[in-house]
């Protein structure tokens, strides 16, 4: 586990020595609290920050791996091989395992979240509700629907039975819980949960945000099976892709994530777009 110097450091021991201690066994890193953070930022949704527990994990022969933010309230995996867990397939892993206690619920997703979480609530007899991105919609969805859950690419996990707030501490439980529930390594249990290959957010420096947006918009508009909307940003479905477009409030930034159903239709989509933003 990389507490990265933050709160984890401290939360994570009085969590951890309340579970089997013969079924499991802690690697701490970055334990002590700095709020200079002399190792790395505490921000796991930077790949960089990620990289002393990869390779820690693999140099110990661990079986998953655990990064928290500075706060605590994001959890980021990293599977037996060192590899990142996409946010989006742990999101999936809890929604089936919060469907099973109450069947039928609803689970909050926001929209950059793999459409596999939709599709596996679905499956699952559960109904998905789809946010815009950012805490304060999935909390304010969540209170209007009574969902049971909710989950966010960017690493945050909300718990109706945790005051429909965010914990990474929970998120990291339900990935133990499910990972001593069977005999397959991390990297098979999720890869379920994450059939779509996906691009990451793509940030690109763009002057008139509104202007790019609304001519990719009309380069979308009309085209076989293409859908549109505006929740938050432009985004743009079809059958077998699908990506967004949306401005960042703070900088003048333009944030792209694309999927598709396949690794060469995904890297064709991101860089279409791209151009596009870029141009």
């Amino acid at each position: 586990m990389d507490a990265g110097n933050g709160m984890a450091g401290h939360t994570a021991p009085a969590v951890f020595e309340r579970l089997p201690q013969d079924r499991i066994e802690l690697v701490p890193m970055y334990f002590e609290l700095d709020g200079t953070f002399p190792n790395h930022e505490a921000n796991p949704i930077d790949p960089e920050n990620l990289r002393d527990l990869q390779a820690r994990v693999v140099a110990e022969g661990a079986d998953i791996g655990l990064a928290f933010d500075g706060d605590a309230d994001r959890c980021f995996l990293v599977d037996e091989q060192g590899a990142a867990v996409s946010p989006s397939a742990l999101t999936g892993l809890i929604a089936r395992r919060e469907l099973a206690k109450e069947p039928g619920g609803t689970v909050i997703h926001n929209l950059i979240t793999s459409r596999a979480v939709p599709e596996l609530v679905t499956a699952l007899g559960g109904v998905p509700v789809r946010t815009r991105v950012g805490h304060s919609f999935i909390k304010a969805t969540m209170a209007e629907t009574n969902a049971i859950f909710g989950g966010e690419h960017s690493g945050h996990f909300y718990f109706r039975d945790f005051w429909r707030a965010d914990s990474g501490m929970l998120a990291a439980l339900h990935a133990l819980s499910a990972l001593g529930e069977t005999d397959l390594p991390l990297s098979a249990l999720v890869a379920d949960y994450a059939p779509y290959p996906v691009s990451g957010e793509i940030n690109s420096t763009v002057a008139d945000q509104q202007a790019v947006t609304r001519e990719i918009e009309a380069v979308y508009t009309g085209l076989d099976g293409v859908e549109l909307d505006h929740l938050d940003g432009l985004s743009v479905s079809h059958p077998d892709w699908t990506f967004n477009v949306r401005p960042s409030n703070t900088e003048p930034l333009l944030r792209l994530n694309a999927e598709a159903a396949d690794e060469a239709g995904m890297a064709a989509l991101r860089d279409e777009v791209l151009a596009l933003v870029r141009s």
